[in-house]
């Protein structure tokens, strides 16, 4: 969720946080504020609305210093207003907190402290961490001790920054549950909730563990336990450049991630595919690699996007490599006492490795013995850490808020892992080479959709006033149908539902009428001739046809008012390329009707509370 910047150096700290803040947007943009050491006092600004309207503020009474925080938000406690943007302070406006996560007692301690004397001006949790660390300072005179004890109070999750105008010197990290990274420079540190505010500044970072907190100061950085104990720093390098993290003449992210596909695709499977071989080299998934193979069952877990990419995993795992498959919701998974076992194999999907439900759904299969890997795109994130063993996708950063290229990455990685799998369990090589060399035609297949994109802005023209949409998809094109639907509802606004497309005379058919379109995913499969039934269904009520169907298909064009062309290619990759029109569809339709694409109203890239 929020976004958070620190900084204390040489430099003024103010257009570094707040530059931080812009690249952080995506995880938070209803509010955004600075807290900045100036001389002996902290200067403080906060705006409701985007990190632009801060920096217009800022811009009418400038104000530096090289030590400042900075925070942009998605709100959960109080609504998006000036008040309760962050920071927040204490009493005395010395002790300034800003936080990503949920403080779940924060009323029984506001309650205390009330009674205690302090006043509270927000309707956040957040503000009750700044009281009781200066109810903590009237006994403890160290900033960071104070800071150790007040979360050990503390129940819920939290990524947080404090500073104090009294410690002109230092600024205090911690986290539970929101991740937080620290970057180190030459005579400056940062901290930020995503290593993409740092980039920029340094590539040599540490990543906090949950139960750790970070004294930082200009010249180095001490990490301890929430019990006192020093601990060594955990130093990695940051893979990727600024570069990707720009728009690179793109109007929106959202067109640039979807644009770069082909090339996010081929980096899934570069030196993983073995294609005149019919192999799959996976080195992530190697220290498990006995336990894969005597699997009895699998179990895909995601939230969103996630999730849709686990639905057509489990056609794949079962009808190739025929291991009986599950797919859960994460935020449904740990509430409802699942069975495992120690032959039970169950991988975490994540774009961004921090989902707070994928988290919670990982722990609590560990703790049930099952063998838990991940599947994730950014590097060193939690569930990268704590999972036994997994797979990066090599997306890349994502930046707009609506999944795309990490959707057809996580796609092609669960095709790897589905024919790593068929194979050790037997599948001839000879069959296995026709897969492959499928598997590494995808890329330059959806290059040629993307090449057709004006076709799909004609027809988003057509249907940018509608107020309704259908998706209806069959076998494993049914989670496409989903992916299309919340693809369209997320940026759009509009309201949309994917069906199986079986499953549209169980109720769904009653609001078919002239005004409805109707999204039909019909390549040419096995069970085309069941697909063209229902778009026969819905043309006799007048609904309004557009149909994703193969470049081969000469009988579509008499059933479907417009006709999207992918090319062919084996049944169960079909979703790697049917996707991509959906995704052009809904951008430009969001883009006919002025929505914010990158940044859709109430919604947050990376879901770090639950």
């Amino acid at each position: 969720m929020c976004g958070i910047v620190g900084y204390i150096g040489k430099r003024d700290s103010v257009p570094l946080i707040v530059e931080g803040l812009r690249r952080l947007e995506y995880r938070g943009y209803d509010s955004a504020g600075v807290a900045v050491l100036a001389g002996d006092r902290v200067f403080i600004a906060k705006k409701a609305g985007k990190v632009a309207d801060l920096q217009a503020m800022l811009d009418t009474g400038p104000v530096s210093g090289t030590l400042g925080i900075g925070h942009t938000r998605w709100a959960t406690h109080g609504e998006p207003t000036d008040v309760n943007a962050h920071p927040h302070t204490d009493c005395n406006g010395t002790i300034v907190v800003i936080h990503n996560g949920v403080i779940e007692n924060f009323r029984a301690l506001k309650t205390t402290l009330m009674r205690d004397g302090h006043t509270f001006t927000s309707e956040t949790d957040t503000e009750v961490v700044a009281h009781l660390i200066e109810e903590i300072r009237k006994e403890v005179s160290d900033l960071g001790e104070a800071v150790r004890l007040a979360l050990l109070q503390l129940e819920g999750t939290y990524g947080l920054v404090v500073m104090s105008a009294e410690n002109p010197e230092m600024f205090v990290a911690a986290r539970k549950g929101s991740p937080l990274v620290i970057g180190y420079g030459e005579g400056e540190n940062i901290v930020a909730s995503d290593a993409s505010a740092i980039v920029e500044h340094t590539r040599t970072v540490t990543y906090l563990e949950d139960g750790q907190m970070a004294i930082v100061r200009r010249d180095g950085v001490s990490i301890r336990t929430l019990d006192d104990a020093e601990i060594p720093k955990a130093v990695e390098h940051i893979s990727f450049d600024v570069e990707q993290i720009e728009k690179g003449g793109f109007d929106h992210f959202m067109l640039k991630e979807i644009s770069e596909q082909p090339e996010t695709i081929r980096n899934a499977m570069r030196g993983r595919l073995l294609v005149e071989r019919g192999e799959v080299v996976l080195g992530g998934l190697q220290p498990v690699r006995d336990k894969l193979f005597d699997a009895q069952r699998i179990i895909l877990i995601g939230c969103g996007t996630s999730w849709h990419a686990g639905l057509v995993g489990e056609y794949m795992l079962e009808q190739i490599a025929k291991i009986p498959t599950e797919v859960e919701y994460a935020s449904e998974f740990r509430y409802r006492n699942p069975l495992l076992g120690p032959r039970d194999v169950v991988f975490l999907i994540s774009q961004s490795g921090e989902t707070a439900d994928t988290l919670a759904a990982l722990r609590e299969a560990k703790k049930r013995g099952a063998t838990v890997l991940g599947i994730v795109n950014v590097v060193g994130s939690t569930i990268a850490r704590e999972s036994e063993a997994g797979v990066y996708i090599h997306a890349g950063p994502e930046i707009g808020v609506a999944s795309t290229k990490a959707f057809t990455s996580q796609l092609t990685v669960l095709s790897l892992i589905t024919l790593l799998l068929a194979r050790g369990r037997g599948m001839a090589a000879q069959d296995a080479v026709v897969l492959t060399r499928e598997l590494d035609a995808i890329p330059a297949k959806v290059k040629s959709i993307l090449e057709n994109a004006a076709r799909i802005r004609e027809i988003a023209r057509e249907f940018k006033d509608a107020d309704h949409f259908l998706y209806l998809g069959r076998g494993a094109n049914f989670p496409v149908a989903l992916e299309g639907a919340l693809k369209l509802k997320e940026i759009s606004y509009i309201h949309a539902e994917g069906y199986p497309a079986a499953e549209m005379k169980h109720g769904p058919i009653a609001l078919i009428d002239e005004r409805m379109p109707v999204v039909f995913i019909a390549p040419k499969d096995a069970i085309y001739d069941k697909v063209v039934s229902n778009i026969q269904e819905v043309k006799a009520r007048k609904g309004r046809i557009i149909a994703i169907a193969n470049e081969d298909d000469q009988d579509i064009e008499s059933m479907a008012e417009f006709v999207i062309r992918v090319p062919r290619t084996y049944g169960f990759f079909g979703p790697i390329l049917n996707v991509v029109p959906l995704q052009l569809l809904s951008y430009f339709i969001a883009v006919a009707r002025g929505t914010n694409v990158d940044q859709p109203r109430n919604l947050a890239k990376s879901v770090t509370v639950e």
